[in-house]
């Protein structure tokens, strides 16, 4: 049993991208806190309130560098910790001056979100009351045993058991909420017993800065061993003989940079490097083939990936490459008997097809073609069975999964009935298994997991998601409508709406985005949505360029030269649900987080009168000053996504010319709140720290903008199922009173 927050080979980057999800916790049910219908009380329209003062202007020292022959000029470069390094590992150690600077803020959001306060705690009640918190996940069968992942009644983290098939007690493997007392923050990130299934590995971050610690646990004595490995980036994968175990070490500068094999019992400080990438720019991932036979270690940046293979029988093992990489070229591997099945974008194939070769003989000469490239069709996940190969595609902006009989080659497509959804694939433990789990969801339809069998086509519901305060499907809309961008181009926008609601005149409504690393935002159920639905908004979901909403083309169209093309689309989807009915100019919220805040930044600069507020999540708003800092362990990586601003000169003028920090101007903004992390590697805490301090300096009306930092937490925000409803229930009351006159005009310097 697993949770992963492991990034695939196409995936990555700053962004909140999902994860891979393997056989976890339910992860579209408890994803958002599942909250459910009762119909929430409305709060009113709410006077305006008289702002308290902001906080003293944050000192401006300017910092002048040359790039290009054009000098740049921070006020704000001091808020970037020298030792920011030291400060993801002990927090304790940021400077004192930045620490006040951003206690100040914290203080200051306080202050102005205090009169909301008590919505915020309506709104979290009703995301709890929609949580079923004695909740389980189906279990699956590995061996003897049934392996699974529970919440306890008011428990904030999982707790991971198994049991015997044919009956007998439940035996907890680890309780992740007596691990968590006393830290401020603690994240399981992977678990699972050994295939002797007498150990137990865990790890977890407990800082936030993504440095995971990795324990091995013997499953008969309840005992962690005392050789614990540090600095990981919490994957691991287990040898067949359950006497070491493969993981990725983080490197000095946060780079997900070599793999090490742990002999169980051994010094980690006497681990052996088998793998190393010294190139900045690649990052490695760890997982174990479906098969069970190889660990796969992929190393991509944001163009290309290649494969090594190590076989977990054999302890000495070195990683065997299955085809080098080149440039543009994309592939990930799984394995069955004596071949591998592949799928790679190689030779043209834009929406990716799936080939198979040789395991003996596995580079590109032998690849034979299994499913063949389809344009307009993108094949987004896949898994092999002994029988048969599954994979998932999207067509037209929706998901569809495809079962293929291997020795017939007859395809089969599973048919959902509803008009916008999400799929999943979700992991298994027994290969042999014909059992393909999958998760179901609709921005009205809680998730569904369901087994489908692979033999007879038989769909077996596990599990429903459970809404305890109520839901019915019925009572809500959902639509989806396409905004034609400025260059012609057709913009998929999702929509969920009460049903019945008065549209006469427009709604209140959040429009969602994102829109980066090719990363879809698919029409999932979140019950945490509800909380605004109820209250009269629209919920929309803005598939801009940038991600594979509409294929690799959708995202190519996004990324590099073509970046603009994402804010653009964005500012078109909203002012469609103006021009169609939905919204009302001035009455939009704006969400997006890290690359999507830097969405938000981009907008905000360009159309502010269009908004009520925005609310902008670890928001990547420093752009140009970040891409330019190849010692940010980001960085080197992240110029095939934005483009490099030091070598190449257009590249940083087309950087500059959209960047949130460096557009800021003397105008009217909407009110804005801006969520760092002070241990966040991915979105560094000083990025709405700056643009915040900037915007205040420079502003002329509106407002007010807020910086609120989590002191205790990374990218992901607060850890704790609970804890994380605190947050969403920030956003939702924060563009509550947006759209409720709840904030007074600060103007200049709010």
């Amino acid at each position: 049993m697993l949770i992963n927050r492991a990034t695939s080979a196409r995936r990555g980057g700053r962004g909140l991208s999902a994860p891979a999800r393997s056989p976890n916790l339910c992860t579209a049910a408890l994803r958002s806190a599942p909250a459910g219908r009762g119909a929430a009380p409305t709060t009113g329209k709410p006077p305006p309130l008289t702002l308290p003062p902001a906080p003293a202007a944050a000192r401006r020292t300017p910092t002048v560098t040359t790039a290009h022959g054009i000098e740049l000029i921070d006020d704000y470069a001091w808020m970037k910790a020298d030792n920011w390094r030291e400060v993801l590992r002990d927090p304790d150690a940021l400077p004192a001056e930045i620490r006040a600077a951003l206690d100040a803020e914290n203080a200051y959001a306080a202050a102005v979100l205090a009169p909301h306060e008590a919505l915020r705690r309506t709104i979290v009640a009703e995301m709890r009351g929609r949580i079923k918190e004695d909740d389980a996940q189906p279990p699956l069968r590995d061996g003897p045993f049934l392996y699974y992942a529970r919440y306890d009644q008011g428990s904030q983290h999982p707790v991971f058991c198994r049991a015997q098939e044919d009956g007998g007690a439940v035996e907890v493997l680890l309780d992740g909420e007596r691990e968590a007392q006393g830290k401020p923050y603690f994240r399981v990130a992977r678990a699972r017993h050994s295939p002797d299934h007498a150990k137990f590995a865990w790890s977890a971050d407990e800082k936030g800065s993504e440095l995971h610690v990795i324990r091995v646990r013997d499953v008969a004595t309840g005992e962690d061993a005392a050789d614990v490995v540090t600095d990981s980036d919490g994957g691991f994968v287990f040898g067949a003989e359950s006497s070491h175990y493969y993981y990725v070490r983080i490197d000095e500068n946060n780079r997900p940079a070599s793999v090490l094999r742990h002999r169980l019992g051994a010094d980690p400080a006497s681990d052996e490097i088998v793998f190393e990438e010294k190139d900045p720019r690649w990052f490695i991932h760890l997982k174990r083939s479906q098969s069970g036979a190889f660990a796969c270690v992929s190393v991509s940046d944001h163009d290309a990936a290649e494969v090594w293979l190590i076989d977990l029988s054999d302890p000495q093992a070195r990683p065997r490459l299955v085809e080098p990489r080149a440039p543009g070229r994309r592939y990930e591997v799984e394995h069955r008997g004596d071949r591998l099945f592949i799928l790679t974008n190689a030779d043209g194939a834009e929406d990716f097809e799936i080939v198979s070769a040789p395991l003996a003989a596995p580079g590109r000469a032998n690849w034979t073609k299994e499913v063949p490239r389809r344009r307009g069709r993108m094949i987004v996940d896949f898994t092999i069975f002994p029988d048969h190969l599954v994979w998932l595609e999207r067509e037209d902006g929706l998901p569809r999964l495809m079962t293929r009989a291997l020795e017939s080659g007859e395809d089969h497509a599973l048919a959902f009935e509803e008009e916008a959804y999400e799929l999943e694939l979700m992991g298994r433990l027994d290969f042999a298994s014909p059992l393909q789990r999958f998760s179901y969801s609709s921005m009205t339809t809680p998730a569904e997991t369901y087994d489908y069998d692979l033999t007879t086509r038989r769909r077996i519901l596990r599990k429903r998601q459970a809404i305890p305060s109520g839901h019915d499907p019925a009572d809500y809309v959902t639509r989806r409508l396409f905004a034609p961008a400025p260059d012609g181009e057709l913009v998929p926008v999702s929509i969920l709406h009460r049903r019945g609601l008065d549209l006469s005149r427009g709604a209140p409504t959040l429009i969602y985005g994102y829109g980066a690393y090719g990363h879809a935002i698919d029409a999932y159920f979140s019950a945490s949505r509800l909380s605004l639905v109820d209250r009269g908004f629209v919920y929309a979901i803005a598939h801009i360029r940038g991600g594979t909403d509409k294929g690799w083309r959708w995202y190519l169209d996004g990324k590099l030269e073509n970046k603009p093309n994402s804010f653009s689309d964005f500012i078109a989807a909203a002012r469609h649900l103006v021009a169609a009915g939905f919204a009302r100019e001035g009455g939009i919220v704006a969400q997006g987080g890290s690359a999507g805040g830097m969405l938000m930044g981009a907008v905000v600069n360009t159309a502010p009168e269009l908004f009520a507020g925005i609310v902008a999540d670890v928001p990547f708003v420093d752009v140009l000053n970040t891409i330019l800092d190849a010692e940010l362990p980001l960085t080197p990586p992240e110029w095939l996504e934005w483009g490099d601003p030091i070598r190449d000169p257009d590249a940083f003028a087309r950087i500059r010319s959209y960047s949130p920090y460096d557009n800021v101007e003397a105008k009217r903004y909407p009110p804005i709140l801006a969520l760092g992390g002070l241990t966040d590697p991915r979105v560094t805490y000083w990025e709405p720290l700056k643009w915040i301090s900037r915007l205040r300096a420079t502003m002329t009306g509106g407002g007010p903008v807020l910086c609120r930092t989590n002191m205790g937490a990374g990218h992901g925000g607060a850890s704790g199922r609970f804890a994380r409803l605190e947050e969403a229930a920030l956003h939702y009351a924060f563009a509550v009173a947006c759209v409720e006159g709840g904030f007074s005009d600060a103007g200049a310097g709010a």
